[in-house]
């Protein structure tokens, strides 16, 4: 087993994908091998979870060919105990070599050969990238704080072509993709520069990159998205598009200056993330037939709502794919395009040269379309132009920022659209948020204390309800993926007949209620008694 191309034997049994006996047909995984031999020779298994591990740690004990041949990499060192993970625990040789050579106190712990040669792939290489090309920045003054200091340009700067830099550029995505992140900070600091990923709603710290190799990874990223390089004062927006596992995914980059250098943002739009079936977004039945019903309707006006990272854009995606065919012409107007769909043509806003929302929209009645998405409401125009798109024959969806459906009415009553209009065009109204799902490997059960069931309003009787503990699939958080909580108001003609200048929320909510709307807040906590989400994301998410 010392040569990495042997295949071990958890790996051959692992590939036959043979169910558990007894346990609801759980696969029979690598994992699941390494766990069972480690109780039988005695040694604690571990799972590698790359979020916890210091690049430090990992290289400075072990060479990258070292690690490669014996498939061991040390994962973490306390009080002088280094503590090694290796895939064989029977070929320990390695291991006492290193101890009298290196005199280290070492503790052994048993991972499976995958996950060890995926740390030895992505942390070597994207570390080994980084050194390497803090070798060639030869030292100089360099106080790029917000003092200005005379940097004299004796040495020769690193470029954004230099291999390592190119090499840790692509290690970084890759790490980004692997572990299903949203987004990627990488953000200068005084001494150094730190890169965190964005992991179902949460941002996770990662990596600490010197800080002479900040400028020429921000120099690569923003080659590859075309921005210019020479413009390090003013903030920058690009895209790279990019295929990972054989499919197509578009980052979004945003560069800042801030006190210490520029900040990028890398938003990944993942097309699995992105467009989902209707029906798998988390959709209860009802809201789901309602909302398929605005949809496939002949005009009108369709909004969904919510704060900023809410999955509106999933939403609004997800339906233009459902209605795509080639016999209508869909339009989106966005500012900026947040993923390129071929079925539909998208116009990108530029408020630079006077492409706003509000003009765009006119242009786009004259393109001959059947349905428009507009990517947000936001002013009096956008909102005028919105509606008489609906009152000429065609279907708009669009988004508002505003946290509940029944309040959207108000909205469009402030920005100035005429009450009657609003009567007579708006379709349906849909709020949303993201929940985060309880991981499914360590789900336990527990009973809602009093105080919380008091604070839910629920009635006198006791509710069970599940949490995660917390285990190796999930990083120890107790969450993985994120499903939609929805609030879909019908605008019946009970609604209409409400809306006027100086209509009240409350009784918008109430007849919505009437109609058999389940608010944003009566949806988690259902979610929470079906045991897919915990009480903690119920009050977290509605307050």
């Amino acid at each position: 087993m010392h040569s990495r191309e042997n295949v071990s034997p958890a790996e051959v049994i692992s590939s036959f994908n043979l169910e558990i006996p007894g346990k609801n047909g759980k696969i029979l995984t690598e994992d699941g091998i390494t766990t069972a031999v480690a109780e039988v020779v005695g040694i604690r298994y571990m799972k590698i979870d790359p979020l916890k591990l210091n690049l430090e740690t990992i290289t400075s004990y072990v060479s990258r060919p070292f690690a490669q041949k014996y498939l061991m990499i040390p994962v973490s060192e306390e009080s002088g105990v280094v503590t090694i993970a290796v895939a064989n625990p029977f070929d320990l040789e390695a291991v006492e070599d290193l101890q009298r050579t290196k005199k280290l106190r070492i503790e052994i712990v048993l991972s499976s050969k995958s996950d060890i040669q995926k740390i030895v792939r992505e942390f070597y290489g994207f570390r080994s990238s980084v050194v390497e090309a803090q070798k060639e920045m030869t030292s100089s003054v360099d106080i790029s704080n917000l003092e200005q200091y005379v940097k004299l340009k004796a040495h020769t700067e690193i470029e954004a072509t230099d291999t390592h830099v190119v090499n840790a550029v692509e290690y970084l995505l890759q790490y980004a993709f692997d572990q299903k992140a949203s987004d990627i900070h990488i953000e200068p600091k005084r001494d150094n520069s730190h890169v965190r990923l964005r992991i179902d709603g949460v941002l996770h710290y990662i990596h600490e990159i010197p800080k002479s190799v900040h400028p020429p990874i921000v120099s690569r990223i923003k080659m590859l998205s075309r921005m210019d390089i020479a413009e390090k004062r003013k903030p920058q927006d690009g895209r790279i598009k990019t295929n990972y596992k054989g499919k197509e995914i578009e980052l979004r980059v945003s560069t800042m200056p801030v006190a210490f250098g520029e900040k990028v943002v890398i938003r990944i739009f993942d097309p699995e993330v992105l467009l989902q079936e209707l029906d798998q977004i988390g959709f209860y039945p009802r809201e789901y037939q309602l909302f398929s019903s605005f949809i496939r309707r002949p005009n009108g006006v369709i909004l969904v709502t919510g704060p900023t990272g809410s999955g509106k854009t999933t939403t609004l995606y997800s339906s233009l794919k459902v209605l795509s065919s080639p016999d209508v012409n869909i339009i989106t107007v966005e500012d900026p395009i947040e993923m390129v769909m071929e079925e539909f043509n998208q116009v990108g806003v530029q408020p630079a040269i006077g492409v706003t929302f509000a003009n765009s929209l006119r242009t786009i009645l004259r393109q001959d379309p059947d349905i428009i998405m507009v990517g947000e409401i936001r002013d009096r125009e956008t909102a005028e132009n919105a509606v008489q798109a609906a009152l000429t024959g065609h279907l708009v969806l669009s988004t508002l920022h505003t946290n509940d459906a029944p309040s959207s009415i108000t909205r469009l009553l402030d920005l100035g659209i005429p009450s009657f209009l609003i009567a007579s065009t708006l379709i349906g109204i849909i709020a949303q948020r993201l929940v985060r799902k309880i991981c499914p490997h360590c789900s336990k059960e527990r009973f809602l204390t009093e105080e919380e069931r008091v604070h839910l309003q629920l009635p006198a009787r006791k509710f069970k309800v599940s949490y995660g503990e917390g285990c190796v699939e999930c990083r120890g958080t107790g969450y993985k993926g994120r499903t939609g909580i929805f609030e879909v108001m019908d605008v019946t003609e009970r609604v209409q007949g409400l809306i006027s200048d100086n209509v009240a929320i409350t009784a918008l909510l109430e007849a919505a209620k009437a109609e058999g709307m389940l608010t944003i807040r009566q949806c988690a906590i259902r979610k929470m008694l079906e045991g897919i989400t915990t009480y903690e994301e119920v009050v977290g998410i509605t307050g």
